[in-house]
């Protein structure tokens, strides 16, 4: 019974996938819990903020246990340059979700400007691309499937393109930020308003740290807006104990599609919502090694059966920093 229940979840993800796919919108950009650190994949002014050679790998393994659920991987370095005026950076990625697979790589350049003392204001682009490929032919849907948007696998390199401002200091930051500017196409089949496409995503971060003894407070939130999604929420609050470990909780609200109505026939409904609770752990176990772990309680809502679902989500974290000088290993780095 178990098994049964286990491959009707697994089908009706595959078929969310596919149709979320060939509808006004296709690829989410990667989702992470441990956005803060991970800026470089949102926001391409962050390059070289650390004022080092810094080195981030992130793995997520999203609703485990489940056939054709998220996997991303991302690795990504960047560093400042001409006495700390300017940040470059590089970041490779994998995202498997379902039927899709990407794959790419971007540069990142960012201008950085000095506001008084502590303050830094960057102005960043990024370019690249990535290789993109639907593999329709491990579909197993029977006879049901007779869109013509499915009739064939597609594999396509897109170039793409985005920018992004940060404001940060070594208590607080806020950034905005459009990492990929280009709609590009994934299917040659063209439906009109329905031709499967990257939507831009729009972000908006921020966080700060409270507290100058054993103890630290250090809030942060991401918002982001995808045409056809609506507006995700990311709220998260850490607790520092003397600068070496931290533990924490987020609350994510996220919103999918809205394309309920060819399932259901409802146009007003999202076909799949996802709130997630999530607790981290944060181990800073050198000056220059940082550990991360983070654990996500989903609850996806389907409304055409107002069912929950909780599906757990695994992400883990390490950074390598490699300091020009002893002066410039500054302990404890939040942000």
């Amino acid at each position: 019974m178990t098994n049964i229940i286990k491959q009707k979840w697994t089908m009706l993800l595959l078929l969310i996938t596919l149709i979320s796919s060939s509808k006004t919108w296709a690829q989410q950009d990667k989702m992470f819990s441990q956005y803060m650190f991970n800026m470089m994949a949102l926001n391409p002014a962050y390059a070289g903020s650390r004022d080092v050679l810094s080195a981030t790998a992130l793995y997520r393994n999203q609703w485990g246990g489940m056939a054709g659920a998220p996997q991303t991987a991302t690795f990504s370095l960047d560093m400042p340059v001409n006495r700390e005026r300017v940040g470059l950076g590089l970041q490779l990625f994998n995202d498997q979700v379902g039927l899709e697979n990407w794959t790419g790589a971007m540069l990142s350049y960012a201008f950085r400007i000095k506001l008084g003392e502590r303050s830094t204001l960057a102005l960043g682009l990024q370019g690249g691309a990535m290789s993109f490929r639907w593999d329709l032919s491990k579909a197993n849907l029977g006879n049901n499937l007779t869109d013509p948007a499915f009739a064939n696998n597609v594999s396509k390199i897109l170039p793409n393109f985005g920018t992004g401002i940060y404001l940060s200091n070594d208590r607080s930051y806020l950034g905005i930020s459009v990492p990929y500017l280009i709609e590009n196409n994934l299917s040659d089949y063209d439906s009109g308003d329905d031709r499967a496409k990257v939507r831009r995503h729009f972000y908006a971060i921020g966080g700060f740290v409270i507290g100058r003894n054993n103890v630290k407070l250090k809030p942060s939130m991401m918002a982001r807006y995808v045409q056809g999604t609506g507006l995700s929420l990311d709220g998260n609050l850490n607790l520092w104990f003397n600068d070496r470990v931290a533990v924490g909780m987020s609350y994510r609200h996220n919103r999918f599609s809205t394309y309920a109505g060819k399932i259901q026939e409802d146009q007003n409904g999202n076909v799949l919502s996802g709130d997630a609770l999530v607790g981290m752990l944060e181990l800073q176990l050198s000056d220059q090694f940082r550990l991360g772990y983070s654990y996500d309680w989903t609850r996806n809502r389907l409304n055409q059966e107002r069912k929950f679902l909780s599906i757990p989500t695994h992400e883990i974290m390490l950074r390598y920093e490699f300091g020009f000088s002893k002066s410039k290993i500054l302990t404890p780095r939040y942000f």
